[in-house]
C-alpha cells in the first residue's frame, strides 16, 4: 500500500474485520493508542485511503432470487452514448452494478429480481428502454464461487 505502513496495514485488516467495532476496540485489536487509532483512521480517510465503511445486505434474505448480469455493447455513434447510457442505468433501483470495458462489450450491469416473473418486467420495461443499446446478452447468476469482500493486507 503506497505510504502506509505497518500500523495503517493492521489498522485496516481489523476495520475489515468487521466494520462496526468502536474506536476503542479497534485500538486495543491493533496494539495502538485509541488517539492514534482515530487520528490515523481520520488520515486514511482524507488520503482517500478507507473510502467508507458500510452494511453489506444480503438481498436474497429479502427476498430478490434472481441476479442477472448484462454485457452491453452501445451504439457509439453517439458520443454521449456512455453517459447518457450510464446516467439512465443509474436511475433502475434494481441496477446494483455498473462496470464499463475496453473491448467488444462496453458496460456490465448486475441486476437482481425477486423471481424470473419481476426479472422479465425489469428487462422490458427499464433494461430495452436504456438509451444506445446496440447488443445486449443476459448471463443469469448460479452462485459466489469466491467473493473477497477484503484486501491482502
Amino acid at each position: 500500500m503506497h505510504n502506509a505502513d505497518d500500523t495503517d496495514r493492521r489498522l485496516l485488516r481489523h476495520l475489515q474485520a468487521d466494520p462496526a467495532q468502536s474506536t476503542a476496540l479497534l485500538a486495543r485489536r491493533a496494539n495502538v493508542t485509541e488517539a492514534t487509532a482515530s487520528r490515523r483512521i481520520e488520515r486514511l480517510r482524507r488520503r482517500g485511503i478507507l473510502l467508507a465503511q458500510q452494511a453489506v445486505i444480503d438481498w436474497r434474505a429479502l427476498g430478490y432470487e434472481v441476479e442477472v448480469s448484462l454485457r452491453i455493447t452501445l451504439d457509439k455513434t453517439n458520443p454521449r452514448a456512455f453517459d447518457e447510457f450510464t446516467a439512465a442505468a443509474r436511475a433502475v433501483p434494481e441496477v446494483l452494478e455498473i462496470q464499463s470495458f475496453l473491448g467488444r462489450v462496453d458496460m456490465r450491469l448486475n441486476v437482481i429480481a425477486r423471481d424470473m416473473a419481476h426479472y422479465q418486467q425489469i428487462y422490458r420495461e427499464r433494461i430495452l428502454t436504456l438509451p444506445h443499446i446496440a447488443d445486449i446478452e443476459a448471463l443469469m447468476h448460479i452462485a459466489n464461487i469466491k467473493r473477497a469482500e477484503g484486501l491482502p493486507l
